[in-house]
């Protein structure tokens, strides 16, 4: 459904608004950010907790909250909710068993800044292998992950406003990548946090609207009823594999690179509790109110069939519509902008650091070159995220099934190959850099072939992916560990500074001097 006449204008104003606030909110963060590639890659580990929680959820959760979720509830009813139940699950686990531990030793292996490089630092690799594999890995996925943003934006503009599909991609793609460009890390979880405010705001108000409209809770359920009563059960229409294999989409959190860099911004380890009940918290009101709107849209179509949206991802869209004021409608329209623009800016961040710190500074070392100032390093950072988002924006100017099928893989391939590599790597002394190495290349390879095959149709890959790595890692590394004094001393420290309790102390000038 487009909105028409005059009703487009008020909409695309409020549209304009929330793209100049977040113009305005990069702005600020690059005035903020310090003029070191630690201070551009991760805000010099400064995140406040609720900034961390918002930027984290913010940046996992793209355009399919609002469209593709209550899309495949309005048709398939609670039995679809199995994967938002798996991600709450995952979420909460990821907070609670890597983020404080991550925070810990991420600062005490090498003060990492990336992922790649934590792994390098916490197993001590001289060769570099295992930095240079897993910052392709991210360089090459991410890349395609960021043009499936693109991508949707495009759609979202031609659906929504009739604006060709190019100009709306590129308008998006300009403008993400300015604020990413300019404020870094900083830049993109603050720009997050407001992204993630207006997603659930918008998430919560449809469905209360809608309710309201359809003359409260109880005839919206009835409303339901008349349609399909299985639809307000989460088992008919479900086996056990079905269940499992949804709600398996949680093990993903635990690879995810744009999410798990959050954990390592922290101000303190003690700090990811804080953050965790706030993240959780935003996760389960927005899962609510994508419930809710599925639920609304079924009983409210019933009553308005000639309304009902041709396309069921567009349900979020066509009842927002309906229900708001064209200027309030275009503020919840913009927040599917607010889902698509906050992944892409995160990707953006992650794929520079692979670029930079990942990459760059490794061949840099092997050829001999002087090492070049931290101001440098933020400049080539920064030429990082543009050259990444004009490649995934030359990738997104003809769409493909190629490129979103690598997204649909993006999820179970990142979580089956770092997953396991991390929280082995946090909690096992005993691990080694050809256990994790072969686990890598192992979770991402099966999770590929069975997501090519038919068993993908049986059972999401992320499962065999994910275990298959996780076994690799600890056969191999019980065959070649061999013990080091230092390996040793840094995982206990490791293990005692996350578990400290210890409140955050505000650097002083002379510090930030030094720093």
């Amino acid at each position: 459904m487009t909105v028409a006449g005059d009703d487009k204008v008020i909409a695309l104003v409020a549209v304009g608004l929330y793209f100049a606030a977040m113009l305005g909110i990069g702005w600020y963060a690059y005035r903020r950010t310090r003029n070191d590639l630690d201070g551009y890659m991760l805000a010099g580990r400064g995140l406040k907790p609720w900034i961390a929680a918002l930027s984290a959820g913010a940046s996992d959760m793209s355009g399919w909250l609002l469209m593709g979720l209550p899309g495949a509830m309005y048709v398939s009813g609670l039995s679809a909710s199995w994967i938002m139940i798996g991600l709450l699950i995952g979420a909460w686990s990821n907070w609670k068993l890597v983020a404080p531990r991550l925070r810990a030793y991420t600062e005490i292996a090498g003060d990492s800044i990336t992922i790649p490089s934590f792994l390098e630092s916490r197993l001590h690799d001289r060769s570099r292998t295992l930095r240079i594999v897993c910052g392709v890995i991210i360089l090459v996925f991410f890349t395609f992950y960021v043009s499936s943003g693109m991508v949707a934006s495009g759609k979202f503009f031609d659906s929504s406003f009739g604006v060709n599909y190019t100009t709306g991609m590129l308008i998006v793609s300009v403008i993400t990548m300015i604020y990413t460009l300019f404020g870094g890390f900083l830049g993109a979880s603050l720009t997050d946090v407001a992204q993630g405010l207006l997603v659930v705001v918008a998430l919560l108000a449809v469905p209360i609207i809608g309710i309201i409209d359809l003359g409260g809770v109880g005839a919206t359920i009835d409303g339901v009823r008349s349609v399909n009563p299985d639809d307000l059960s989460f088992i008919t229409g479900s086996t056990v594999i079905s269940i499992i294999s949804a709600a398996a989409w949680g093990l993903g959190y635990f690879g995810q690179p744009h999410i798990i860099v959050r954990f390592m911004a922290l101000r303190t380890p003690s700090e990811a509790g804080v953050a965790r009940r706030i993240g959780i918290g935003w996760m389960f009101l927005c899962a609510l109110g994508a419930v809710g709107t599925a639920l609304v849209g079924i009983a409210y179509f019933a009553k308005n069939a000639a309304d009902a949206p041709k396309d069921s991802e567009t349900i979020f869209l066509v009842l927002s519509q309906l229900l708001f004021h064209p200027f309030i409608a275009g503020l919840v329209l913009a927040a599917v902008l607010a889902a698509i623009m906050s992944t892409i800016s995160s990707q953006l961040v992650v794929c520079s650091s692979a670029l930079i710190e990942d990459l760059y500074k490794l061949v840099a070392e092997k050829t001999g070159r002087p090492s070049l100032s931290d101001k440098t390093y933020v400049i080539l950072g920064r030429l990082g995220v543009l050259a990444i988002a004009v490649i995934a924006a030359i990738l997104a100017i003809s769409p493909s099934n190629s490129i979103l099928d690598l997204v649909a893989f993006a999820w179970a391939g990142f979580g089956s190959a770092f997953g396991p590599a991390i929280i082995l790597c946090l909690y096992w002394r005993r691990v080694s850099t050809a256990g994790v190495l072969s686990g890598i290349v192992v979770g991402a390879v099966v999770a590929y072939a069975w997501g090519q095959s038919w068993l993908s149709d049986e059972m999401y890959e992320i499962v065999p992916g994910f275990f298959s790595s996780m076994l690799v890692i600890v056969v191999v590394s019980m065959l070649t560990y061999q013990r080091d004094e230092q390996i040793d001393d840094e995982f206990t420290r490791a293990v005692e500074l996350s578990r400290s309790k210890a409140p955050y102390v505000e650097p002083t000038p002379e510090v930030l001097a030094d720093a």
